[in-house]
């Protein structure tokens, strides 16, 4: 009395998800189940079907069938009752009862099988029962998982503790060396004398400036005499270039790196490299409610030409618009509205007349206002909550499918902390200013495989209006106006010009209040 297999098919002998629970071989298998739809007969009403060695129980499941294999001396009554059994568990692990459906819970049917069938008997257990022992065992595989990342995060926030108070304590002693050095004239003193007893001149010994060497003489001597002890050397020392950046691990931002960010390239910046450059760029402005809900939503946008020689300003822009329902449109002064209305093309009123080159002209804008909350690019929602004298503080961002935002930023003000808050759980990165005491959580893209993610930090106990507003800052490749150029026509002749091109949807203002 023994269920040799117990098996989903369909009306071909196909084997969708096939569990054996005797020792037999793949193709013994493979041969019972494509011998069993010439076996069963039409318009018959027996469940069962019996060959020379094993005898077949069975059951339609829609256009499949649910099917046991079993030994010709087993229970006939109780191979029924077995699959009456599983006949109701497969419909709670696969609603979908097709072939896709039944491959994709595979492996959850096959779990279940094997509560109801042991070694080919079967078990004395109810459908709760089976679902209870398949939910105990995930559950405790989640419990474990939990544990493991709870111990990741608890030695990450330990290494994070040590290196701020280390930073800390680096601060304390350059601030002191700095306070020293101040209180030191008479080393001073002896280096300069070094230098300059080592330069030959520059000062003379009474401390007047000497006659007999000009301004660029004693610029030569300063830049090219080596120093003596303790002299004067050009260059940083050590100690200062340390105490710059014990600075910068405060937060505190150094000129010199202000001069470095304002000297690269702009990265937004049209390009210039082709003779007409066209910019479209839509700035998003939003305020969400913590509570939820929308409060203002509105988009603007334009188009900006930039034309770099005259003889390539006598031309007009082709475009292409879908349908943009609720947009406003409005063209420069000197565009001609007909011409844009009836063809979709962005030329002056005087074709006689250049378009201004060498700087941005904006010859197209719209806006659009609305109170839809499926517009909003990215939720913003924030949990603060007070337990055993600290906050927990939980924000989650859930973003829609209308664009991929790049280089997102939610910045959370926080109240004034003495320690850097604690972080248990992020999905990305995170940086604390103390100066502004800003917490910073930062994605670099967000697309169908993060549409969602959280973060959650502790501080001290705190009253929840501390942590809002929340603002958000990121930027997009697409607008929400459907709008495209197609191409730049010169007026005499109509040939096309080369362009280059640029479209991305900027934050203005996006805030949670």
């Amino acid at each position: 009395m023994v269920v040799l297999a117990a098996t989903l098919i369909n009306k071909t002998g196909k084997a969708l998800v096939s569990r054996q629970f005797v020792d037999t071989s793949r193709i013994r298998i493979e041969g019972l189940l494509a011998a069993f739809p010439k076996l069963v007969g039409t318009g018959k009403q027996h469940t069962y079907v019996e060959t020379e060695n094993v005898r077949y129980v069975y059951q339609p499941v829609e256009a499949l069938y649910l099917l046991l294999v079993t030994n010709k001396q087993s229970n006939i009554l109780e191979d029924l009752e077995t699959l009456r059994l599983l006949s109701k568990l497969v419909p709670e692990y696969c609603p979908d009862l097709d072939e896709e459906g039944i491959c994709n819970v595979a492996f959850e049917l096959i779990f279940a099988f094997d509560e109801v069938i042991s070694l080919g008997h079967k078990e004395g257990v109810t459908i709760a029962q089976v679902k209870q022992y398949l939910e105990m065992e995930s559950h405790e595989e989640r419990m474990h998982q939990l544990m493991v990342q709870s111990k990741i995060n608890e030695t990450k926030d330990v290494m994070k503790r040590k290196a701020n108070e280390i930073d800390k304590s680096k601060i304390d002693k350059y601030r002191s060396d700095k306070g020293n050095l101040l209180s030191m004239p008479s080393r001073f003193d002896n280096g300069l004398k070094d230098m300059i007893s080592a330069g030959g001149g520059g000062f003379g010994a009474n401390g007047t400036f000497s006659s007999n060497h000009d301004s660029d003489s004693f610029s030569k001597t300063k830049a090219t005499a080596p120093g003596k002890g303790l002299g004067m050397q050009l260059g940083k020392s050590q100690k200062t270039t340390q105490f710059m950046e014990s600075l910068k691990a405060e937060g505190e931002i150094i000129v010199e790196d202000l001069q470095a960010v304002f000297a690269g390239p702009v990265k937004t910046a049209i390009p210039v490299t082709d003779p007409i450059a066209i910019s479209v760029e839509e700035r998003l402005s939003v305020t969400l409610k913590k509570d939820g809900g929308l409060e203002n939503f509105e988009v603007q946008g334009t188009i900006a030409l930039i034309v770099q020689k005259k003889e390539d300003a006598y031309i007009c822009v082709q475009i292409e618009t879908g349908a943009n329902k609720n947009f406003q449109f409005k063209t420069h002064p000197n565009i001609d509205k007909d011409l844009h209305s009836r063809e979709n093309i962005l030329g002056l009123k005087d074709p006689n007349r250049p378009f201004p080159t060498g700087t941005p002209s904006s010859i197209l804008k719209w806006r659009m206002q609305s109170r839809q909350e499926s517009l909003v690019p990215l939720s913003i929602s924030c949990w603060p909550s007070v337990s055993s004298g600290e906050t927990f503080v939980n924000i989650e961002y859930e973003a829609s499918r209308l664009f991929e935002l790049q280089n997102v930023v939610i910045s959370i003000p926080l109240p004034a902390l003495q320690d850097t808050p604690t972080i248990n759980q992020v999905d990305g990165d995170w940086r604390y200013d103390p100066r502004r005491s800003l917490l910073e959580w930062s994605i670099v893209l967000i697309d169908t495989t993060n549409k969602s993610g959280s973060m959650e930090f502790v501080v001290p106990p705190a009253d929840a209006s501390s942590f809002f507003p929340i603002d958000v800052k990121f930027s997009a490749s697409r607008t929400y106006c459907d709008i495209k150029v197609m191409s730049v026509n010169q007026l005499q002749g109509g040939s096309f010009m080369k362009f280059a091109g640029r479209t991305q949807l900027v934050v203005e203002s996006y805030q949670v209040v």
